[in-house]
């Protein structure tokens, strides 16, 4: 639910009509936006990554050529969204999912107090980073490319990748490498524009219906909750109608595709809403761009659908939705 720093919304006659042009110029111009610019990305997106655990991760992330900042962040968040008590049924633990082989073998003292805690993160981040370029030097005379050889190693083992010369023709193992490479992204810190979505339009024409839809929280729009939302479960529905499968919380979403700044937001972006603005995982609420400074959201309870100002004291960032951002997600996280 949205702390609101404003007043309601705008008159929706006005909205619409600004709103038509606003989509329609932005679509029809998408083909000349440049794409995000070349070059591995190492910074962070802001608040991508929680706060206690950021210069962790930016200092280890750039231990070996093989790795950088938004690709280590990008596998500890799919391993255990950042729980450093998270404990999988294969009896993996910690913030980087070790099992207690490979972490006898690989776990540093990362913080040199004396111990290996494999639930510390600032034994545990080290640690993943460090087993990351150990990997990579291990197949380091494969042919292509050294960060995709690298994770296929994590989740095959060196010897596949020697033996096929490259990522193995396994499904598990192609998934995981596309998943971690997609991810990374969206803990990125943005080179450049991020390219247009195509799919965004869709996605708007829906929550435009749905003005003046009673809010309600937990709600997905089904028939037995009377059509009506929550804020995160608007935006899912939204993105579905255009064959997007977005997380039903808000944090979640936000990882759900790059991340353009806010002189670069276009129709059709999530854009998130926090008292902690520099951790994703504190979001609370989100809405759907549409332009001018607003956006389409569900706000709170005992209020309809409607438009708000974005630029408000609690603005956390924004993300441009991708299919593969979306896909490339974690459907659950280890329990505690």
């Amino acid at each position: 639910m949205r702390k609101f720093w404003v007043g309601g919304g705008i008159g929706i006659g006005l909205c619409l009509s600004f709103l038509g042009l606003l989509v329609v110029g932005t679509y029809s111009a998408a083909a000349s936006l440049a794409a995000g610019g070349g070059g591995r990305a190492v910074g962070l997106a802001k608040g991508a990554v929680p706060a206690l655990y950021q210069p962790l991760v930016q200092k280890w992330g750039n231990l070996c050529p093989a790795i950088n900042p938004a690709l280590l962040a990008a596998q500890l968040y799919q391993e255990s969204g950042w729980n450093p008590k998270a404990k999988s049924p294969a009896e993996a633990q910690g913030i980087a999912q070790f099992i207690p082989g490979t972490w006898a073998v690989h776990g540093l003292d990362g913080d040199n107090d004396g111990d290996r805690d494999v639930w510390d993160p600032a034994d545990a981040i080290p640690s993943a980073a460090s087993y990351d370029c150990k990997l990579a030097g291990y197949v380091e005379d494969v042919p292509g490319d050294q960060t995709k050889n690298m994770l296929a190693a994590y989740n095959a083992g060196a010897y596949a990748v020697i033996k096929y010369k490259g990522v193995p023709p396994y499904r598990e193992t192609q998934n995981y490498v596309k998943v971690i490479t997609t991810l990374e992204k969206s803990f990125a810190r943005p080179v450049g524009r991020v390219a247009p979505s195509r799919q965004a339009a869709g996605a708007i024409y829906f929550a435009q219906k749905k003005l003046g839809t009673p809010y309600l929280w937990g709600g997905n729009g089904t028939t037995d909750q009377g059509g009506r939302f929550d804020c995160s479960g608007l935006t899912k529905a939204a993105y579905e109608t255009v064959g997007i499968e977005l997380p039903r919380v808000a944090n979640d979403q936000y990882n759900a595709g790059p991340h353009p700044s806010r002189d670069e937001l276009l129709p059709g972006d999530l854009v998130f809403f926090s008292d902690d603005l520099n951790n994703s995982r504190a979001i609370r609420h989100v809405g759907l761009y549409v332009g001018g400074g607003y956006m389409i959201n569900a706000p709170y309870t005992g209020a309809e659908i409607r438009f708000d100002k974005i630029d408000t004291p609690d603005y956390f960032g924004a993300t441009r939705v991708t299919e593969d951002g979306a896909k490339a997600l974690p459907k659950t996280f280890p329990a505690a």
